[in-house]
């Protein structure tokens, strides 16, 4: 069986190698998980919540190793590296504050005669297969309510972040979580598709790209394993005549380019009103000029290599044919000096674009935006909705009507107003079309990672 290699983008050297598990393994572990189930969903509810903040506890401890790990590995600066934290913590604490209200049955009759009541049950055995891009954001969405419900989880992370899948198994574990309850497994494509064909887990999360979707999907075909599938986007950004620019330049530009772009919730095109574009197009340049690409290590760099060189490829195509169409560029690359034709891409803002063009339709998942001018909002809804994808989408106007009704009419997950790239633990993180189906946090998460159960009972 072929080894995992972790390639490092800060200078392509083969940062950690792994040989995953054969299939008879991976099929014990599985089997070891199940065992463990019944047990860990018999603790006390607050027992399993105490155990989970506890490995959150942990892992947040473990920061000053995380961080230097992260840039090694898929490019982060360490300027940014303890920010995952921040909201690793606010997603943990929130959902494990509405566990008891949100899990508690629903009592519809408790007489003499009858009770009747709803409850939730865990689903048993939770496969999470989480990406490189926020590798202890995105997975901990599943994690912590699949654990708090009373689920074990099998966590498969992605190649280019297998660190990230050790230090959560080392920090649940230290916390008292048994280790057939949480289990960090490498796995390969094959062995994982043959897995969920076999109808080895209760429910699949899945984040990544729609490709890798699809082959979730295919690999489920037949054995009714509910998924939850969130396969990234084309987010928009809408500035309307009426909206504070600066405010709206430092957000949007912020998510467009923080990550190197590579945020599933990421800024990716942006529409402006037609009397405020010059001035947003002229300070959007200026903030993006005061970027530093360098290597991530060092404490200057704000904007560090993408996560692989073949990631950055696909941006330098897609900019490559915009221009080809007619497109503008408004970054000299020449500014960027770091810029080495691989990893390292400078980042770059497109004007004259239109939707024949990739940059605006297809995912990029880089450091490249472009910005098109619109006469009325009519203009702006037809060419957000014009998009494969629906994550979340940043209407920017003075008037919470006015982005509520618009927000209306957007094919989108998420709406935000005046903000973008962000996830409120209280809100439902779900998505439309080729972005994917499910949702995870809010009372909403818990609902993914349970089942509901009828309980009628009469006396006689």
């Amino acid at each position: 069986m072929k080894s995992i290699q972790l390639i490092s983008p800060v200078d392509g050297s083969v940062y950690t190698e792994r040989q995953p598990l054969p299939l008879a393994e991976a099929e014990a572990a599985v089997a070891r998980a199940r065992v463990a189930q019944k047990a860990w969903a018999a603790r006390p509810l607050a027992e399993r919540i105490a155990l989970v903040k506890a490995g959150v506890a942990k892992l947040t401890g473990m920061k000053d190793q995380i961080v230097p790990e992260l840039a090694a590995q898929m490019g982060r600066p360490v300027k940014f590296g303890a920010g995952e934290f921040g909201g690793v913590n606010a997603r943990a604490d929130y959902m494990a504050s509405i566990a008891e209200e949100t899990l508690a049955p629903k009592v519809v009759e408790d007489s003499d005669k009858f009770r009747r009541y709803l409850a939730r049950e865990a689903l048993g055995v939770i496969f999470v297969i989480a990406p490189w891009n926020y590798p202890f954001l995105t997975a901990i969405n599943t994690i912590i309510p699949g654990l708090i419900a009373g689920n074990v989880i099998v966590l498969k992370h992605a190649s280019q972040t297998l660190l990230a899948g050790d230090r959560l198994a080392e920090a649940f574990h230290a916390a008292g979580i048994p280790a057939d309850v949480f289990q960090n497994v490498v796995l390969d494509h094959a062995t994982t598709e043959k897995l969920i064909a076999e109808r080895q887990f209760d429910f699949v999360n899945f984040t990544g790209s729609v490709t890798g979707g699809k082959a979730i999907e295919r690999a489920a075909a037949g054995t009714f394993t509910p998924l939850g599938l969130e396969l990234g986007g084309k987010d928009p950004g809408y500035v309307r005549a009426d909206a504070n620019v600066d405010a709206a330049v430092d957000t949007l530009m912020d998510g467009a380019m923080f990550n190197s772009g590579q945020c599933c919730c990421g800024i990716e095109r942006i529409y402006v009103h037609e009397s405020l574009f010059d001035e947003f197009v002229e300070k959007s340049v200026a903030w993006v000029k005061g970027l530093t690409l360098g290597n991530p290590n060092e404490a200057a760099t704000t904007l560090g290599p993408m996560a692989n060189v073949r990631f950055a490829k696909v941006v330098r195509g897609q900019i490559a044919e915009a221009l080809a169409k007619g497109a503008k560029a408004l970054i000299d690359p020449a500014l960027f000096p770091a810029d080495d034709g691989g990893a390292y891409l400078a980042p770059q803002i497109l004007i004259d674009v239109d939707h024949s063009m990739s940059v605006m339709t297809e995912e990029s998942f880089g450091p490249v935006v472009g910005i098109m001018k619109v006469s009325s909002d009519e203009e702006a809804l037809r060419l957000m909705n014009d998009s494969a994808y629906g994550l979340t989408a940043s209407v920017w106007t003075g008037d919470y009507d006015t982005a509520a009704a618009i927000g209306d009419q957007i094919e989108t997950g998420t709406v935000f107003m005046n903000r973008a790239d962000y996830l409120d633990p209280a809100l439902c993180w779900t998505g439309c079309k080729d972005t994917g189906r499910g949702g995870s946090l809010s009372y909403l998460g818990f609902h993914s990672v349970t089942r509901p159960k009828s309980y009628h009972l009469k006396k006689v």
